[in-house]
C-alpha cells in the first residue's frame, strides 16, 4: 500500500511540474506575441490563442497521460503498452469504463490517476482563463488609449 501511495504521489508531482512548466512556457511564448496581440483585430487573435492554448494543454495532458503509462507498463501491471494507455487515458480522464482493471496489488493507482486527471484538467482550465482573460485586459486597455 505504502510503494503505491509512495509511486502515486510521485507521478502525481511529476504531472504538476510538466503542467507547471508547460504554463510558463506558453506564458513566454505569450508575452513575446504582447505587441502582436494588442494591435487590432483584436477577436480573431483572442480565437488564435484560444485554439493554440487548448492544443498546447492537450499536448500537456497527453505527456501526462504517457507518464501513467510508462509507469504501470514498467511496473509489469500490464502487459502490453496500449493496454497501459488505455487505462491511462481513461482514469485521467476520469471516465472509468470499468473494462480494464488494476490487478488488486496496484488498484490505488487507478484513484491516484484520476485524481491526477482531475487536478490537471482543473488546473489547466483555470489557467487558460486566466491567460485569455489577460489578453483581453491588454486588449482593451490598448483600445482605451486610442480613443
Amino acid at each position: 500500500m505504502f510503494i503505491q501511495l509512495a509511486l502515486g504521489t510521485l507521478l502525481l508531482l511529476l504531472s504538476i511540474i510538466i503542467a507547471g512548466i508547460s504554463y510558463w512556457l506558453m506564458e513566454i511564448g505569450l508575452m513575446r506575441l504582447r505587441p502582436w496581440l494588442t494591435r487590432t483585430p483584436h477577436r480573431p487573435k483572442l480565437i488564435l490563442v484560444l485554439c493554440v492554448a487548448a492544443v498546447w494543454i492537450l499536448g500537456q495532458m497527453t505527456a501526462g497521460v504517457w507518464m501513467w503509462a510508462f509507469a504501470l507498463f514498467g511496473l509489469g501491471v500490464f502487459d502490453t503498452m496500449e493496454l497501459s494507455v488505455y487505462f491511462s487515458l481513461v482514469s485521467f480522464t476520469t471516465l472509468g469504463f470499468g473494462d480494464v482493471l488494476l490487478p488488486i496489488e496496484w488498484r490505488l493507482l487507478g484513484g491516484l490517476a484520476a485524481a491526477n486527471g482531475l487536478l490537471n484538467i482543473g488546473l489547466v482550465t483555470a489557467l487558460l482563463v486566466e491567460a485569455l482573460r489577460q489578453i483581453r485586459l491588454q486588449q482593451l486597455a490598448v483600445l482605451k488609449q486610442e480613443t
